[in-house]
């Protein structure tokens, strides 16, 4: 493997987990031997080695995964890393210290199971945090001499702009490489800069693209706080992350976490910042409480199919297209509340409150949320989430995309069935109301978490219990 190959992503992880097993591998070994072959636990079964100790490294492995220690981590401290792997480590050995336990206790047999906890909790420990403190080392030493740097291009040509780029050149270990600048300036006077001027900031996509720049970091003045939402517009879509100098986020959400370069702090747009397993979490909520809600909601979806085929004449499930996670479409489903060919002669519309096109039932069936519930399938599939923004028709992303800043960026993550504008807001009815909602969906995106999503479900319920849906 070439020395380059260590400070990439793909690469690093699969170095990362490798090193994980061999060290896991060694801690489990010593452990088998000191509880079985030594007889100091006075445990009287001798299992095989190999199976054992394979099943228990495996397990550690699949244990770092879920709790996302195999993320890209080489911007963490060293000690923010151990703080991880100390948390994983000690459910994993919880969970172990409990299942001998329980088996020794029914065979007749009690170890000696705090010895045995504190013992295990300091092999795994040592060895994991050993080779990943080892590993986060190199991998620092090589990117202070330039190898594996992140291209990256700074926006602005002030002195915030020319800061960033001194911090990024004089502290290598983060891993950045300043390739230029990017200019919003329109006079034609030219900036002295430590770098070249790439491009104008209208063809910062371009730039992104011909430089292949993993990050725009975004670094204006104070007078030039008014571009930000055109240079966002500019990047949208573009296969980099970006981080903008704090002072000018208000102007966009608020309240996000930051990384620092060196004191100096940087805010993610549109980070992920959804552990692993809260992902793997979520999606298990997702597909109980979908399950549960589809069979036992049954007798109650009988009698909206009969309400709605007794009221007018038509399809009792409407199905409309939708985009979905990575801007990919689906269909989703939706009792049908609107007379046939509603939209004939006008066209994609937003609905409106009192929409003449709504039927009787339908009106109903609005109010109370209820022509969403075959949304549950959509759902179970993975089309989409309990929680999320709200999926758009094709028609209106596109549209909206060329009128709104970060529009498409929603679609970092799956639309939800109920979601944070839902609750706090009013059904889109205008390009106004698509604005706030959008700041509504950054805000959910920048602060995902499992805390977060239970508290839009319990607003729900609320607002389904007093009818606040569009009529």
């Amino acid at each position: 493997m070439r020395l380059e190959s260590l400070t990439t992503r793909r690469n690093e992880i699969r170095l990362q987990v490798l090193l994980d097993f061999f060290s896991l591998f060694i801690a489990n070994s010593l452990y088998y031997y000191f509880r079985v072959r030594s007889g100091f636990f006075r445990v009287m079964v001798i299992p095989d080695f190999w199976g054992p100790v394979l099943l228990l490294t495996l397990f550690f492995i699949f244990l770092y995964w879920f709790f996302g220690l195999y993320r890209f981590m080489y911007l963490s401290s060293r000690l923010d890393e151990i703080i991880a792997v100390v948390k994983a480590s000690a459910v994993g050995v919880l969970v172990l210290f409990f299942a001998i336990f329980f088996s020794d206790a029914t065979s007749g047999r009690i170890p000696h199971v705090r010895m045995f906890f504190l013992f295990y909790v300091c092999v795994v420990f040592f060895f994991v945090s050993f080779t990943r403190i080892a590993f986060r080392t190199l991998q620092k030493q090589l990117l202070m001499r330039g190898v594996g740097l992140r291209n990256v291009i700074i926006v602005g040509s002030g002195d915030r702009a020319k800061s960033v780029y001194d911090l990024a050149k004089k502290y290598r270990s983060l891993g950045y490489e300043p390739l230029g600048f990017v200019s919003v300036a329109t006079s034609d006077f030219a900036p002295i800069l430590p770098a070249p001027l790439l491009a104008p900031a209208a063809n910062i996509s371009d730039a992104i693209h011909k430089y292949q720049a993993r990050e725009v970091i975004i670094a204006l003045e104070e007078n030039e706080r008014e571009d930000l939402y055109n240079i966002l517009s500019s990047i949208n879509g573009a296969d980099a992350s970006i981080k903008i100098v704090p002072d000018l986020y208000d102007s966009i959400a608020g309240q996000a976490r930051t990384s620092q370069l060196y004191g100096f702090p940087l805010i993610d747009v549109v980070p992920q910042l959804m552990q692993q397993w809260q992902v793997v979490t979520k999606r298990m909520i997702d597909s109980v409480v979908s399950i549960v809600c589809l069979t036992a909601g049954i007798p109650l979806w009988l009698l909206v199919t009969a309400a709605i085929k007794l009221d007018s004449k038509g399809p009792v499930i409407y199905r409309q297209e939708r985009v979905g996670k990575d801007q990919k479409s689906f269909t989703l489903w939706k009792f049908r509340s609107m007379y046939v060919d509603a939209e004939k002669h006008t066209g994609p519309v937003w609905a409106a409150k009192n929409d003449p096109r709504v039927t009787r039932v339908g009106r109903f069936l609005r109010k109370s949320h209820l022509d969403e519930t075959p949304q549950f399938l959509n759902v179970l599939k993975g089309e989409m989430s309990l929680v999320g923004p709200r999926p758009e028709r094709p028609f209106f992303v596109e549209k909206l995309s060329k009128e709104i800043p970060l529009y498409k960026r929603r679609y970092k993550v799956k639309p939800g069935l109920t979601g944070l504008a839902r609750v706090k807001y009013k059904y889109d009815e205008s390009i106004e109301d698509v604005k706030i909602d959008l700041q509504y969906d950054i805000y959910y995106i920048e602060n995902m978490s499992l805390r977060l999503d239970f508290q839009i479900l319990f607003w729900t319920i609320f607002h389904v219990l007093l009818g606040k849906g569009q009529a």
